[in-house]
């Protein structure tokens, strides 16, 4: 007699984790720093972001180049419609925080992301460099 098997499927659970995209400043405790663009793309397709917080600037390379800003990640996010459940744009750079935020909105708007992702024009935590 031949024996038949069942194989069961799991749906993936990825962790869940809290996102702080910056280049200069100190990571708040809770949570995962990504300190350019790429890394942050990473986490934010292999983990579930609670919270994900924003800087604008994110440095120069070698040469001298600007590198990839907070508001090409958030180009990026709306492209892609990633989900995180809550945004704050920590960013001291004025002009890039209001890009950033009237993009989020307007995606929202559009239906590229989720309407109930909260988005915030502020930072979440007190910001702090180490030096």
């Amino acid at each position: 007699m031949k024996k038949s098997y069942t194989l069961e499927v799991f749906p993936i659970v990825k962790q869940i984790i809290n996102l702080y995209v910056d280049d200069l400043r100190d990571c708040p405790y809770g949570f995962t720093i990504a300190r350019n663009v790429e890394e942050a793309i990473h986490y934010l397709e292999d983990y579930k972001i609670h919270i994900l917080s924003l800087d604008h600037d994110l440095g120069e390379d070698e040469n001298g180049y600007l590198l990839p800003t907070g508001y090409d990640l958030v180009k990026y996010i709306c492209e892609k419609g990633l989900r995180e459940d809550k945004i704050y744009i920590h960013t001291d750079n004025g002009v890039g925080r209001e890009n950033m935020f009237k993009t989020l909105k307007a995606a929202q708007r559009r239906e590229f992301i989720d309407n109930d992702i909260e988005i915030y024009h502020y930072s979440i935590t007190k910001n702090k460099y180490s030096g």
